[in-house]
């Protein structure tokens, strides 16, 4: 799935078998969302600072793996 996904193509140098990388896609996509929510809740003032960290850290974890 995510190696044939153009969406979730693989980091060259990046190996993992298919049924992993589809988990792991499955994942990215789950955080991505996560962090579209997070932006819009950031304009609270009751969004807790430690999950913006959180996210952008699960973020820049996908980069590393993931093609955007």
């Amino acid at each position: 799935m995510a190696q044939n996904d153009p969406q979730w193509q693989l980091q060259p140098g990046v190996v993992m078998n298919e049924q992993v990388a589809a988990d792991v896609a499955r994942i990215a996509c789950a955080l991505k969302s996560l962090s579209m929510y997070t932006s819009l809740v950031l304009e609270r003032d009751d969004c807790p600072a430690d999950l913006h960290e959180v996210v952008d850290e699960g973020v820049a974890a996908i980069g590393r793996v993931f093609v955007w």
